[in-house]
This record gives structure tokens, sequence and C-alpha cells, in this order.
């Protein structure tokens, strides 16, 4: 209907019901009414548009958000058959989500590289019938872990990359080792979950500070009923298995939506690598991909209704600040030195009002003058005492608004710096507590 809204079921154009050749005044009760639902999301993308403009308004601020420290993830949801593969890898003239987002991250970061040192790695990821493979090393299936930093898959090892190439290249082979068979709903229907995730370890070079960041492009296999696939053998149990863990996924956004405390994370290996990205400190992106198809009706009303109770979904953001590498003793001699450097400001100050004292003093003694006759020099006197107090007022005037300035001027740059260290300190404390590390 217009950019944040649609509408689901509309009546049709032609409803009009004849009987033996009569218009009849009543709908055909043998046929469906139509729902007429209108659905309100943040945007609403029509034919007419492509990847980049999703990128454009969508990726490329979590881009940013990812280099301010922040976790990002984003992944599409959707029937079988409604492009969400070719949303997130696109084909060659038109390149999906994940090649726009990981060509602007590195971009961003070669602009950065004279203030910021980064290392790169990245790992992907699929869930096939519930088994976690690695599609860089085609090994698998691996483990999931649980500590206090949340889930770990076990024996993954992060590639590290130094360039936009190399990103590109893990994906192309990642690709290659995705799990896609033929169903009757779709010719190249991807048979599980794709996770491609860039790990990234910040370091502000000027404060030695550190943040590990993660972004994540998640492909989601497409719902599916077994009648319309019409599966048998290996392609029934893939839809189940793809069924199970959408499902799982399903009652998840559920009950974050309803603000529960107990969510079923552990209902499936997809819900637990999701975790942080559902509901813990993660900024996340759903692109929910429909059909104008009526075949796919019911489908297309789940993913509507899915995206709908996601958008209720809230989480508190932080930045994932590590340890410094600076010791506590370099913030308290900065503190130190800034604290001498006043002392040493106010000094000069006293030595400029005492001068200003003393030439004060010379100029009251200045009035007396031996061998001469006074009353011949009084009009002299007070012409020139009257220009000299004209001066001295001016010099006053001067050199006080002058030191006033530069006390100011001080006093204000101590502060914000002794202000700046001080919650350094502070934050180094709370981190040497919280022990947060940087996890593979």
């Amino acid at each position: 209907m217009d950019g944040s809204s649609l509408l689901f079921d509309p009546d049709e154009e032609d409803d009009e019901f004849f009987y033996q050749g009569a218009k009849q005044q009543y709908r055909d009760i043998s046929k469906r009414t139509n729902k007429k639902l209108t659905m309100e999301f943040d945007r609403v993308y029509d034919t007419d548009h492509t990847n980049e403009n999703l990128f454009q308004e969508c990726t490329a601020p979590l881009v940013d958000a990812v280099l301010d420290g922040y976790n990002c993830s984003v992944f599409v949801y959707g029937a079988t058959g409604a492009g969400k593969t070719f949303t997130m890898l696109g084909c060659e003239n038109c390149p999906g989500l994940t090649f726009l987002t990981m060509r602007d991250l590195f971009e961003k970061i070669q602009s950065q590289n004279a203030t910021r040192k980064f290392d790169v790695g990245v790992s992907y990821l699929e869930v096939y019938n519930e088994q976690v493979m690695n599609l860089l090393t085609k090994t698998g299936p691996l483990k999931l872990r649980e500590d206090a930093n949340g889930v770990v898959v076990s024996g993954l090892v992060l590639k590290p990359i130094y360039s936009a190439e190399e990103l590109l290249h893990m994906l192309t082979i990642g690709n290659a080792n995705r799990t896609q068979h033929p169903t009757d709903a779709n010719a190249e229907s991807s048979r599980s979950h794709a996770i491609f995730q860039v790990h990234i370890r910040i370091t502000e070079l000027s404060t030695g500070t550190k943040r590990s960041v993660k972004l994540s492009m998640i492909d989601l296999a497409g719902s599916e009923r077994a009648a319309s696939t019409k599966g048998l053998g290996m392609r029934f149990k893939e839809g189940a298995s793809i069924n199970k863990s959408l499902l799982a996924l399903g009652n998840c956004i559920n009950k974050l939506a309803d603000g529960l405390k107990h969510i079923p994370y552990r209902d499936s290996n997809l819900t637990r690598i999701l975790k942080d990205s559902l509901g813990g400190n993660c900024r996340t992106l759903m692109i929910a991909n429909v059909s104008m198809s009526s075949l796919t009706y019911e489908d297309t009303y789940n993913t509507l209704k899915y995206a709908s109770r996601a958008k209720k979904i809230r989480s508190v953001l932080r930045q994932n600040v590590l340890k410094s590498n600076l010791p506590k003793e370099f913030y308290v001699k900065k503190v130190t030195e800034l604290m001498a450097e006043q002392e040493r400001l106010l000094q000069h100050n006293k030595a400029l009002e005492s001068k200003l004292a003393q030439l004060e003093r010379s100029a009251s003694s200045s009035s007396s003058f031996g061998g001469f006759d006074m009353q011949e020099l009084k009009p002299w006197y007070s012409r020139i005492d009257a220009v000299y107090t004209s001066v001295i007022k001016l010099q006053q005037c001067v050199i006080g608004l002058r030191s006033k300035i530069q006390t100011l001027s001080y006093r204000q740059t101590l502060k914000k710096d002794f202000e700046q260290l001080r919650k350094a300190v502070t934050q180094d404390q709370r981190l040497i507590q919280e022990s947060p590390l940087f996890n593979a």
C-alpha cells in the first residue's frame, strides 16, 4: 500500500457470484472469506526494488554500528521459494546483501586504518538436520557449548582475512558446500540454515581500548509443507527438520515479544546459535520474504505474523569493550602530570600578579623629584600622572583579561582531561571484574 504497510489477502476485483446465469446478491459460501489484513512494518519493498535498495536503507547503518562496537545480525525468514537466498546472496548481475555489506565493511575499515587496528576472522556454518557443519572446511558435525559469554561452537576455528576479496572468496567456498536439493516447490531449495559470521577485534591506536564485535548474516531454510513439496525419504526428513527448527524459532520470537523470562532456546540448535541475535546484546534486522502467489497462502500469512511479532522484541545494547592493555599506573601518572601542570600555571599567575603590584608601587613612588621647584613642576606632574594613570589602568585591564582567559582555558582543558581519565580508570576497574574475553 505504501512504504511501510501492506494488505494481505485483499478482495478480488471480480468478486461477483453468478448462478444459472443470474448474478447473486450473496457471496458463494464455498469460497474462503478474504482476510483483508493491513500490516505495518518498518519498511515494505515491492517487486520494483532491488537488493541495493535494501542494503542502502537496512544493512548499511548496521556496518556503522558494528564499527562503533555493537553486535549486529541480519536474517531472512520466509517460505521456500520466496527469495531468501537471492536476497542474501543475489546473482552475478544483482549481488545480495551479504556481498554488499561485506564490501562496505572493508571499505570503511580501510578508511579507518590510520586510527584503528582491525583483526578480522570469518566463520560459515550450516544447520542441516539439527547438525552443525563448517562450510569452509566441510567438516562436522560440531558440538555446541555454553559458557559465561554465550553459545560457542566447539572446534570452530576462525579463518583470518585481510581484504574484501578474501572474505568474498570464503563466502563463495561456503556457498558451494551448502546443502541444496530440488523439490516440487523450489528447483534450488536450500535444505539448511546458513550462518555467515564476521568477527572483528577493533583496537584504538590512541588509547589501546579494544572492542570485540560480531556481524552475522543468516539465510534460513524455507518453511514448507510436505504436501506441497511432495518430498519422500531424505527430502521428507529434511523438511521435517527444517520445520522443527523454524517452529522453535517462532516459539522463541513469540515468547520474546510477550516479554517472558524463560525463552526455549534449547529446543533447536538453530535457536541456540541465534540466542544472542534474537534476545541478547545485538542489533538485529529481520527480513521477511513473501510471495504474492496464492499457492503459498498459509506460509505467507505465517511469515507476516511472525515478522509482526518480531517487531515487538526489544533488547538492550551495549558496546563490547575489552580490557585495555594499559596498566592502572599509566592513568595515575597522567593525572599526576596534569595536577603538576595546574600547579605550575597557578604559580605563573601569582608571579604575574606580583609583577603587577610592583609596577603599581613604582608608579606611586615616582611623584617626588629632588632639586626642582615643586610649584613649577606641579602642572606637569598632574598631566603626567593623568596620562600614566590611564596607561596603568589599560595595562591592568589587558593583563587581567589575559590572565583570566588563560586560567579559564587551562581549567577547562584540565577538567576535561581529568574527567576522561577518571572514566577510563573506572571503566578499566569494572572490566577487570567482568573479565570479558575474545571468543572464537
